[in-house]
């Protein structure tokens, strides 16, 4: 068995505004938590012998998380590109559009298109290299619109889009 993992894809590079003040502020507060975790492992390494010493081996796994998280924010934020004004055409779909649907049974659901470091699915944003805003993107007002999922297609008519907050 080996445990070679394809690298993922490249997500894409866009984010809103408000999207990379979070992301900046999130390894902000990781750079405090990061003095905090090393107090105290320093003290949970002079507890003694640290083959059996919980404390010092959860604080160890902590930090090496918190690395890896800094050093991912670090170079995600280099390339990032904010997107602050939306689209000369309004007409279509683009980044930052909130896309009102309406599936084949008459449900109506309503997402707004971002980048993959901020989508939430609490509040219907999907990242744009999602299936779903894939295949929204370039598409007009009542253009119709077929997604594929495991459980088979799905259709969507474009009923609205808007560039506004909320």
């Amino acid at each position: 068995m080996t445990r070679y993992r394809p690298p993922q894809p490249k997500s894409s590079p866009y984010i809103s505004k408000p999207g990379y003040k979070a992301l900046n502020d999130e390894l902000k507060g990781l750079w405090t938590t990061r003095r905090e975790v090393t107090a105290a492992l320093s003290a949970a390494a002079a507890e003694g012998d640290r083959s059996e010493n919980a404390e010092y081996i959860y604080r160890k796994k902590q930090l090496r998380e918190i690395d890896r998280r800094i050093r991912y924010l670090q170079k995600r934020l280099d390339v990032l590109i904010i997107v602050d004004k939306p689209p000369t055409n309004q007409q279509q779909v683009f980044f930052g559009a909130w896309v009102e649907l309406e599936d084949e049974e008459g449900n109506s659901v309503a997402y707004r298109i971002v980048g993959p470091d901020e989508f939430n699915v609490e509040k219907n944003w999907i990242s744009m290299d999602s299936p779903v805003a894939r295949a929204l993107m370039k598409k007009s007002l009542d253009d119709e619109v077929s997604v594929q999922r495991p459980a088979g297609p799905i259709h969507y008519i474009i009923t609205g889009i808007h560039y506004t907050e909320d």
